[in-house]
């Protein structure tokens, strides 16, 4: 600043834009607040709340953009700010996290109701219902304001809900008086944070207002995507190994199955198919399989064929008439045929399960033996 400028400019100033710098250079966190219709009181309870943790500052906007502009060589970035030094600005100095200064501020506003020439924050609503107020002039002050109400009983109704400001309008004197007396408080006090710099970084409003719901919300579903697609691409981590593991124990094994290769993780299903599709042919077939093990199988059969060879048929009791004996008919010689076909078959498919019962034990014992 040129010498002959600072020597009209009051010591006071000086100080403060000193002060500023100070505070500028000294907390990593500067946000912007705006202090425009917030009443005196407030501001000391907000100040005695946040003390501690939080450090506000007020003065003209002009020493403001000095003390800014003096930093900017070691604060890079910082005079984005300047834009934001709308309404009655402030600055707050703070270590804290920009989010959680943004919700600590959120939290310390209280409603407050509308003044006539106040911009509404967002959507003015009044809802339909009842209200305490008797038949009379009241009815044409609400149509006045925009709302449509008529007498419902002995007090006046408000028929449906009717948006009487829009966010961004200013609020009009007969709006506010109705919303007042309608117990409608639209307005916040508190010190309404407009934008936070960090780092060079300037982090606006809509940045900083973080529905925390959301935001998780955001979170799982981003975690839950992030897992399906490392799935999916068969990439390894340490949330993903055991899926993937398990997926490939799945795959392998039925490849193995419907390939038939003969392990010990697969051979009891490889049985129970081979045995499932011999026991279906045989009800096709209409022949009684006996369940049991391979090897007494082998015995009965080979039992029961030595004694039907041995044995000697019974017939000194019976009277054997030729005019009893019976000449198949071709259909039966057909049938027969056919049901000697299917037990053929049979045959087949129990000499197949045979042998792979028989791979497998010999796999099994070769493990064993190995081991």
């Amino acid at each position: 600043m040129p010498e002959t400028i600072q020597a009209h400019v009051a010591q006071y100033k000086k100080d403060l834009v000193s002060n500023l710098i100070s505070l500028i250079n000294k907390y990593p966190i500067i946000g912007v607040v705006n202090m425009e219709n917030l009443p005196a009181p407030q501001l000391q309870i907000m100040r005695a709340q946040l003390r501690g943790s939080f450090f506000i500052t007020m003065t003209k906007r002009r020493l403001m953009k000095l003390a800014i502009e003096q930093t900017k060589q070691k604060k890079k970035g910082i005079e984005k700010l300047e834009a934001h030094l709308g309404g009655m600005p402030a600055l707050i100095f703070t270590k804290e996290n920009p989010f959680k200064l943004s919700k600590t501020l959120q939290k310390s506003k209280s409603p407050a109701p509308a003044k006539a020439g106040q911009t509404a924050p967002r959507d003015i609503m009044v809802n339909k219902g009842a209200t305490s107020f008797a038949p009379g002039p009241i009815i044409g002050e609400l149509a006045m304001a925009g709302i449509k109400s008529g007498v419902e009983g002995s007090k006046v109704a408000i028929k449906e809900d009717v948006v009487v400001v829009k966010a961004g309008e200013k609020i009009k004197p007969k709006v506010a008086e109705i919303l007042t007396r309608l117990g409608i408080q639209p307005m916040e006090v508190g010190l309404d944070l407009v934008a936070v710099y960090e780092n060079g970084l300037i982090y606006g409003r809509d940045i900083l207002s973080v529905n925390e719901n959301e935001y998780k919300n955001r979170l799982v579903n981003a975690s839950r995507w992030a897992f399906n697609l490392a799935v999916y691409a068969a990439y390894p981590t340490k949330a993903t190994i055991s899926t993937l593991l398990g997926k490939a124990h799945n795959d392998a094994k039925s490849i193995g199955i419907s390939q038939r290769i003969f392990d010990k993780g697969i051979i009891d299903i490889l049985l129970g198919k081979a045995e499932q599709q011999m026991l279906s042919l045989a009800g096709t077939a209409n022949i009684d399989i006996v369940e049991a093990k391979h090897e007494k199988r082998e015995e009965k059969i080979e039992q029961k064929q030595k004694e039907e060879m041995h044995a000697e048929p019974k017939v000194e009791n019976q009277k054997i008439e030729p005019a009893e004996i019976k000449v198949p008919t071709r259909e039966e010689l057909e049938a027969n045929i056919k049901m000697r076909e299917k037990q053929k078959e049979v045959k087949e498919v129990e000499k197949i399960y045979h042998e792979i019962h028989k791979k497998a034990i010999e796999e099994h014992e070769k493990k064993e033996h190995q081991h």
